[in-house]
Protein backbone atom coordinates (compact mmCIF):
# COMPACT_ATOMS: atom_id res chain seq x y z
CA UNK A 1 0.00 0.00 0.00
CA UNK A 2 1.76 3.12 -1.26
CA UNK A 3 -0.46 5.79 0.30
CA UNK A 4 -3.20 6.57 2.71
CA UNK A 5 -6.57 5.19 1.66
CA UNK A 6 -9.25 7.14 3.52
CA UNK A 7 -11.95 4.81 2.20
CA UNK A 8 -10.27 1.64 3.57
CA UNK A 9 -12.72 -0.54 5.50
CA UNK A 10 -11.08 -2.89 8.10
CA UNK A 11 -14.11 -5.13 7.83
CA UNK A 12 -12.78 -6.10 4.43
CA UNK A 13 -9.88 -7.93 6.18
CA UNK A 14 -11.26 -11.40 6.69
CA UNK A 15 -9.78 -11.91 10.17
CA UNK A 16 -11.21 -8.57 11.31
CA UNK A 17 -14.66 -9.02 9.82
CA UNK A 18 -17.45 -8.86 12.45
CA UNK A 19 -18.85 -12.18 11.37
CA UNK A 20 -15.42 -13.78 11.76
CA UNK A 21 -14.95 -12.38 15.26
CA UNK A 22 -18.51 -13.32 16.24
CA UNK A 23 -17.98 -16.85 14.96
CA UNK A 24 -14.71 -17.18 16.92
CA UNK A 25 -16.44 -15.92 20.07
CA UNK A 26 -19.43 -18.23 19.66
CA UNK A 27 -17.23 -21.23 18.89
CA UNK A 28 -15.13 -20.62 22.01
CA UNK A 29 -18.20 -20.10 24.20
CA UNK A 30 -19.78 -23.34 22.94
CA UNK A 31 -16.54 -25.29 23.41
CA UNK A 32 -16.10 -24.01 26.95
CA UNK A 33 -19.72 -24.78 27.84
CA UNK A 34 -19.30 -28.35 26.58
CA UNK A 35 -16.27 -29.00 28.80
CA UNK A 36 -17.32 -31.26 31.68
CA UNK A 37 -14.12 -31.17 33.73
CA UNK A 38 -11.48 -28.65 34.67
CA UNK A 39 -8.87 -30.65 32.77
CA UNK A 40 -10.98 -30.60 29.61
CA UNK A 41 -11.55 -26.87 29.97
CA UNK A 42 -7.85 -26.21 30.47
CA UNK A 43 -7.06 -28.23 27.34
CA UNK A 44 -9.35 -25.94 25.29
CA UNK A 45 -7.77 -22.71 26.47
CA UNK A 46 -4.81 -22.54 24.02
CA UNK A 47 -7.09 -22.98 20.99
CA UNK A 48 -9.34 -20.06 21.95
CA UNK A 49 -7.17 -17.80 24.10
CA UNK A 50 -3.65 -18.76 23.08
CA UNK A 51 -1.29 -17.00 20.67
CA UNK A 52 -2.66 -19.00 17.69
CA UNK A 53 -6.32 -18.52 18.55
CA UNK A 54 -8.54 -16.69 15.97
CA UNK A 55 -9.00 -13.62 18.15
CA UNK A 56 -5.27 -13.24 18.85
CA UNK A 57 -4.47 -13.75 15.14
CA UNK A 58 -7.01 -11.06 14.28
CA UNK A 59 -5.27 -8.64 16.63
CA UNK A 60 -2.06 -9.11 14.66
CA UNK A 61 -3.80 -7.89 11.52
CA UNK A 62 -4.46 -4.51 13.13
CA UNK A 63 -0.86 -3.49 12.55
CA UNK A 64 -1.37 -3.60 8.79
CA UNK A 65 -4.27 -1.15 8.89
CA UNK A 66 -4.02 2.58 8.26
CA UNK A 67 -4.04 4.73 11.41
CA UNK A 68 -7.63 5.90 11.02
CA UNK A 69 -8.87 2.30 10.92
CA UNK A 70 -6.88 0.85 13.81
CA UNK A 71 -9.03 2.21 16.65
CA UNK A 72 -12.28 0.71 15.40
CA UNK A 73 -10.68 -2.62 14.58
CA UNK A 74 -8.86 -2.76 17.91
CA UNK A 75 -12.09 -2.09 19.79
CA UNK A 76 -13.94 -4.94 18.06
CA UNK A 77 -11.05 -7.39 18.57
CA UNK A 78 -10.73 -6.46 22.24
CA UNK A 79 -14.48 -6.91 22.80
CA UNK A 80 -14.31 -10.35 21.23
CA UNK A 81 -11.26 -11.30 23.34
CA UNK A 82 -12.92 -10.14 26.57
CA UNK A 83 -16.08 -12.08 25.70
CA UNK A 84 -14.07 -15.27 25.14
CA UNK A 85 -12.12 -14.73 28.38
CA UNK A 86 -15.36 -14.10 30.31
CA UNK A 87 -16.88 -17.31 28.92
CA UNK A 88 -13.79 -19.23 30.03
CA UNK A 89 -13.76 -17.70 33.52
CA UNK A 90 -17.47 -18.32 34.02
CA UNK A 91 -17.21 -21.98 33.03
CA UNK A 92 -14.06 -22.40 35.13
CA UNK A 93 -15.88 -21.07 38.22
CA UNK A 94 -18.80 -23.45 37.63
CA UNK A 95 -16.58 -26.50 37.17
CA UNK A 96 -14.44 -25.57 40.20
CA UNK A 97 -17.53 -25.29 42.40
CA UNK A 98 -18.83 -28.64 41.12
CA UNK A 99 -15.48 -30.30 41.83
CA UNK A 100 -15.31 -28.90 45.37
CA UNK A 101 -18.84 -30.03 46.09
CA UNK A 102 -18.07 -33.49 44.75
CA UNK A 103 -14.87 -33.76 46.81
CA UNK A 104 -16.69 -32.71 49.97
CA UNK A 105 -19.34 -35.34 49.36
CA UNK A 106 -16.84 -38.09 48.57
CA UNK A 107 -14.46 -37.27 51.42
CA UNK A 108 -17.03 -36.54 54.09
CA UNK A 109 -15.98 -37.71 57.56
CA UNK A 110 -18.40 -38.72 60.27
CA UNK A 111 -16.87 -36.92 63.25
CA UNK A 112 -19.04 -38.96 65.62
CA UNK A 113 -17.33 -42.24 64.72
CA UNK A 114 -14.89 -43.61 67.31
CA UNK A 115 -11.24 -43.54 66.27
CA UNK A 116 -8.07 -45.34 67.25
CA UNK A 117 -5.79 -42.91 69.03
CA UNK A 118 -2.11 -42.81 68.24
CA UNK A 119 -0.04 -44.01 71.20
CA UNK A 120 0.79 -41.13 73.53
CA UNK A 121 3.92 -40.75 75.57
CA UNK A 122 3.73 -39.79 79.22
CA UNK A 123 6.01 -38.49 81.92
CA UNK A 124 7.56 -40.97 84.32
CA UNK A 125 5.55 -41.35 87.54
CA UNK A 126 8.57 -40.17 89.56
CA UNK A 127 8.59 -36.96 87.53
CA UNK A 128 4.87 -36.56 88.09
CA UNK A 129 5.32 -37.09 91.83
CA UNK A 130 8.18 -34.58 92.04
CA UNK A 131 6.18 -31.95 90.16
CA UNK A 132 3.11 -32.58 92.32
CA UNK A 133 5.15 -32.05 95.50
CA UNK A 134 6.75 -28.92 94.06
CA UNK A 135 3.30 -27.56 93.22
CA UNK A 136 2.17 -28.13 96.81
CA UNK A 137 5.00 -26.02 98.21
CA UNK A 138 4.91 -23.36 95.52
CA UNK A 139 1.26 -22.87 96.49
CA UNK A 140 2.51 -22.19 100.05
CA UNK A 141 4.89 -19.53 98.75
CA UNK A 142 8.06 -21.64 98.69
CA UNK A 143 10.58 -21.74 95.84
CA UNK A 144 12.07 -24.70 93.97
CA UNK A 145 15.89 -24.93 94.07
CA UNK A 146 18.23 -27.27 92.20
CA UNK A 147 21.95 -28.01 92.29
CA UNK A 148 24.71 -30.15 90.72
CA UNK A 149 24.75 -33.93 91.13
CA UNK A 150 28.56 -33.98 91.47
CA UNK A 151 29.31 -32.12 94.69
CA UNK A 152 32.33 -31.16 96.73
CA UNK A 153 32.70 -32.91 100.06
CA UNK A 154 32.29 -29.53 101.75
CA UNK A 155 28.74 -29.06 100.43
CA UNK A 156 27.80 -32.72 100.83
CA UNK A 157 29.32 -33.34 104.29
CA UNK A 158 31.32 -30.56 105.99
CA UNK A 159 28.75 -27.78 105.79
CA UNK A 160 26.08 -30.23 107.00
CA UNK A 161 27.94 -30.96 110.24
CA UNK A 162 29.19 -34.43 109.29
CA UNK A 163 32.28 -35.27 111.34
CA UNK A 164 35.45 -36.27 109.42
CA UNK A 165 35.11 -39.90 110.55
CA UNK A 166 31.37 -40.19 109.89
CA UNK A 167 30.52 -43.57 108.24
CA UNK A 168 28.60 -41.88 105.42
CA UNK A 169 31.89 -40.50 104.06
CA UNK A 170 33.35 -43.95 103.39
CA UNK A 171 33.50 -45.64 100.00
CA UNK A 172 31.11 -48.28 101.37
CA UNK A 173 28.33 -45.66 101.38
CA UNK A 174 29.37 -42.95 98.91
CA UNK A 175 30.50 -42.81 95.27
CA UNK A 176 33.76 -40.82 95.26
CA UNK A 177 34.87 -39.12 92.06
CA UNK A 178 38.44 -39.63 90.87
CA UNK A 179 41.00 -38.30 91.50
CA UNK A 180 40.60 -38.54 95.29
CA UNK A 181 42.37 -35.23 95.88
CA UNK A 182 39.51 -33.48 94.07
CA UNK A 183 37.35 -34.29 97.10
CA UNK A 184 34.22 -34.62 95.00
CA UNK A 185 31.38 -37.13 95.33
CA UNK A 186 28.09 -38.02 93.73
CA UNK A 187 25.74 -36.30 96.13
CA UNK A 188 24.22 -38.67 98.67
CA UNK A 189 21.24 -36.38 99.33
CA UNK A 190 19.84 -33.10 98.01
CA UNK A 191 20.84 -31.31 101.24
CA UNK A 192 23.78 -29.58 99.48
CA UNK A 193 21.17 -27.60 97.56
CA UNK A 194 19.95 -26.25 100.90
CA UNK A 195 23.47 -25.05 101.71
CA UNK A 196 23.77 -23.39 98.31
CA UNK A 197 20.39 -21.72 98.82
CA UNK A 198 21.47 -20.25 102.17
CA UNK A 199 24.69 -18.95 100.62
CA UNK A 200 23.09 -17.52 97.49
CA UNK A 201 19.73 -16.16 98.67
CA UNK A 202 18.66 -13.41 100.99
CA UNK A 203 16.92 -14.41 104.20
CA UNK A 204 14.30 -15.60 104.89
CA UNK A 205 14.66 -18.77 102.79
CA UNK A 206 11.88 -21.24 101.98
CA UNK A 207 12.96 -23.79 99.35
CA UNK A 208 12.19 -27.34 98.25
CA UNK A 209 14.97 -29.27 96.54
CA UNK A 210 14.05 -32.21 94.27
CA UNK A 211 16.66 -34.29 92.49
CA UNK A 212 18.61 -37.51 91.95
CA UNK A 213 20.93 -38.84 94.62
CA UNK A 214 23.44 -41.69 94.70
CA UNK A 215 24.49 -44.26 97.29
CA UNK A 216 26.27 -47.61 97.07
CA UNK A 217 23.13 -49.67 97.71
CA UNK A 218 22.45 -52.96 95.97
CA UNK A 219 19.40 -52.95 93.73
CA UNK A 220 16.54 -54.86 95.35
CA UNK A 221 12.82 -54.46 95.99
CA UNK A 222 13.31 -51.51 98.36
CA UNK A 223 16.74 -50.08 97.45
CA UNK A 224 18.44 -48.67 94.38
CA UNK A 225 21.86 -46.99 93.97
CA UNK A 226 20.25 -44.08 92.12
CA UNK A 227 17.15 -42.66 93.73
CA UNK A 228 15.26 -39.40 94.07
CA UNK A 229 14.69 -37.16 97.06
CA UNK A 230 12.80 -34.02 97.78
CA UNK A 231 13.99 -31.95 100.70
CA UNK A 232 12.71 -28.75 102.20
CA UNK A 233 14.40 -25.95 104.12
CA UNK A 234 12.92 -22.97 105.92
CA UNK A 235 15.12 -20.40 107.68
CA UNK A 236 13.46 -17.38 109.24
CA UNK A 237 13.11 -15.61 112.55
CA UNK A 238 11.17 -17.49 115.22
CA UNK A 239 10.62 -20.84 113.50
CA UNK A 240 9.91 -23.80 115.80
CA UNK A 241 9.06 -27.50 115.69
CA UNK A 242 5.42 -26.45 115.60
CA UNK A 243 5.99 -24.79 112.22
CA UNK A 244 7.74 -27.94 111.00
CA UNK A 245 4.88 -30.22 112.05
CA UNK A 246 2.26 -27.88 110.62
CA UNK A 247 4.10 -27.81 107.30
CA UNK A 248 4.38 -31.60 107.18
CA UNK A 249 0.71 -32.01 108.13
CA UNK A 250 -0.31 -29.76 105.22
CA UNK A 251 2.08 -31.63 102.93
CA UNK A 252 0.64 -35.02 103.96
CA UNK A 253 -2.95 -33.89 103.42
CA UNK A 254 -2.10 -32.59 99.94
CA UNK A 255 -0.43 -35.88 98.99
CA UNK A 256 -2.52 -38.52 100.75
CA UNK A 257 -5.92 -37.00 101.42
CA UNK A 258 -7.63 -34.81 104.03
CA UNK A 259 -7.58 -37.53 106.72
CA UNK A 260 -3.78 -37.86 106.66
CA UNK A 261 -1.67 -36.54 109.53
CA UNK A 262 1.88 -36.67 110.84
CA UNK A 263 3.49 -37.99 113.99
CA UNK A 264 7.18 -37.61 114.87
CA UNK A 265 9.56 -40.10 116.47
CA UNK A 266 12.89 -38.92 117.94
CA UNK A 267 15.91 -39.67 115.76
CA UNK A 268 19.37 -38.36 114.91
CA UNK A 269 20.80 -36.57 111.88
CA UNK A 270 24.06 -34.58 111.89
CA UNK A 271 22.45 -31.51 110.34
CA UNK A 272 19.38 -31.15 112.60
CA UNK A 273 18.90 -30.80 116.34
CA UNK A 274 16.46 -31.96 117.55
CA UNK A 275 15.86 -34.57 114.85
CA UNK A 276 12.84 -36.74 114.14
CA UNK A 277 11.45 -39.27 111.70
CA UNK A 278 7.94 -38.40 110.53
CA UNK A 279 5.34 -41.13 110.10
CA UNK A 280 2.28 -40.40 108.01
CA UNK A 281 -1.19 -41.76 108.76
CA UNK A 282 -2.27 -43.21 105.44
CA UNK A 283 -5.98 -44.14 105.27
CA UNK A 284 -5.61 -45.86 101.87
CA UNK A 285 -2.68 -47.99 102.97
CA UNK A 286 -2.70 -51.46 101.43
CA UNK A 287 -3.98 -53.86 104.06
CA UNK A 288 -5.78 -51.11 105.96
CA UNK A 289 -5.14 -47.63 107.34
CA UNK A 290 -1.94 -47.23 109.33
CA UNK A 291 1.27 -45.33 110.00
CA UNK A 292 4.00 -45.37 107.35
CA UNK A 293 7.60 -44.19 107.85
CA UNK A 294 8.21 -41.21 105.60
CA UNK A 295 11.71 -39.71 105.84
CA UNK A 296 13.54 -37.45 108.25
CA UNK A 297 13.19 -33.93 109.65
CA UNK A 298 14.26 -31.59 112.42
CA UNK A 299 15.40 -28.10 113.38
CA UNK A 300 18.50 -26.94 111.50
CA UNK A 301 21.61 -27.42 113.63
CA UNK A 302 23.24 -24.08 114.63
CA UNK A 303 26.55 -25.32 113.19
CA UNK A 304 24.93 -25.60 109.76
CA UNK A 305 23.62 -22.04 110.02
CA UNK A 306 27.05 -20.76 111.06
CA UNK A 307 28.72 -22.55 108.12
CA UNK A 308 26.45 -20.53 105.83
CA UNK A 309 27.07 -17.23 107.59
CA UNK A 310 23.68 -17.16 109.36
CA UNK A 311 23.51 -16.08 113.01
CA UNK A 312 21.68 -18.88 114.91
CA UNK A 313 20.86 -16.42 117.70
CA UNK A 314 18.73 -14.43 115.26
CA UNK A 315 17.47 -17.03 112.82
CA UNK A 316 16.22 -20.58 113.21
CA UNK A 317 15.11 -23.10 110.66
CA UNK A 318 13.68 -26.51 109.97
CA UNK A 319 14.41 -29.10 107.31
CA UNK A 320 12.85 -32.32 106.06
CA UNK A 321 13.47 -34.89 103.35
CA UNK A 322 11.65 -37.80 101.74
CA UNK A 323 12.42 -40.37 99.08
CA UNK A 324 10.25 -39.98 95.98
CA UNK A 325 10.38 -43.71 95.24
CA UNK A 326 9.12 -44.57 98.70
CA UNK A 327 6.42 -41.92 98.50
CA UNK A 328 5.28 -43.26 95.13
CA UNK A 329 5.40 -46.86 96.38
CA UNK A 330 3.11 -46.57 99.36
CA UNK A 331 0.91 -43.91 97.76
CA UNK A 332 0.13 -46.31 94.90
CA UNK A 333 0.58 -49.67 96.61
CA UNK A 334 3.66 -50.64 94.57
CA UNK A 335 5.53 -53.67 95.94
CA UNK A 336 8.86 -53.38 94.11
CA UNK A 337 11.05 -50.30 93.59
CA UNK A 338 12.74 -51.96 90.60
CA UNK A 339 9.61 -51.41 88.54
CA UNK A 340 10.45 -47.70 88.51
CA UNK A 341 13.90 -48.09 86.96
CA UNK A 342 13.55 -50.97 84.49
CA UNK A 343 12.11 -48.83 81.70
CA UNK A 344 8.99 -50.93 81.11
CA UNK A 345 6.67 -48.70 79.12
CA UNK A 346 3.66 -50.55 80.49
CA UNK A 347 4.55 -49.35 83.98
CA UNK A 348 4.88 -45.73 82.87
CA UNK A 349 1.69 -45.91 80.79
CA UNK A 350 -0.27 -47.01 83.84
CA UNK A 351 0.34 -43.54 85.31
CA UNK A 352 -0.41 -41.62 82.12
CA UNK A 353 -2.83 -38.74 82.53
CA UNK A 354 -5.55 -38.57 79.88
CA UNK A 355 -5.79 -35.16 78.16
Amino acid sequence: MSGTNDSFDPKQVQALAPQTLDAARDEATSAFAAASTLDALTALKPAHLGDRSPVLLARREIGSLPPQAKADAGKRVNEARLAVQAAYDERHAVLLAERDERVLAEEAVDVTLPTDRHPRGSRHPLTQTSERIADVFVAMGWEVAEGPEVESEWFNFDALNFLPDHPARTMQDTFHVEPPEAKQVLRTHTSPVQIRSLLERDLPVYVVCPGRTFRTDELDATHTPVFHQIEGLAVDKGLTMAHLKGTLDAFARAMFGPDSRIRMRPSYFPFTEPSAEPDVWFPQKKGGAGWVEWGGCGMVDPNVLRACGVDPDVYSGFAFGMGLERTLMFRNGLPDMRDMVEGDIRFTSAFAVEP
